[in-house]
């Protein structure tokens, strides 16, 4: 099962995109990259499956904005322990968004929570590229 996000990378990079390549800087609002391919990433793993899946406006508005300056596609790629989903958030319309208390970080032992403004994609409005079992 692909639970962490190198292991959602690794296997993106074996299977589907051989050029990819993390990110150049640790904070970036992207997470990968494939020059051949044209596409600009963000890679996330749910513990949980939700048929709508969480983005945070704040990386979703960087990746659409690098996606228009760089002439690459903009792609939110997720894991859930029902599989992996493909967003093609360049082609998709923008989520509604709302404000919500949520943890700072993803780090369990920071439990700070402060308002993020979020939004949902929905399952079907992806490609699933993986079967997790």
């Amino acid at each position: 099962m692909i639970n962490k996000e190198k292991e959602l990378f690794d296997f993106v990079k074996a299977k589907y995109l051989p050029d990819l390549k993390e990110s150049d800087y640790k904070f970036s609002k992207y997470d990968c990259y494939s020059e051949k391919f044209k596409l600009d990433i963000e890679l996330k793993c749910r513990a949980t499956h939700y048929d709508d899946l969480l983005i945070e406006k704040a990386k979703y508005d960087a990746l659409i904005e690098r996606s228009k300056n760089h002439g690459t596609k903009a792609f939110y790629i997720n894991s859930t322990p029902s599989g992996v989903f493909v967003f093609n958030l360049s082609a998709l319309q923008e989520p509604e968004w709302e404000d919500r208390m949520m943890p700072k970080t993803s780090h369990f032992s920071d439990r700070e929570k402060i308002v993020k403004c979020v939004g949902y994609v929905n399952i079907k409005e992806a490609r699933k590229i993986y079967e997790q079992v």
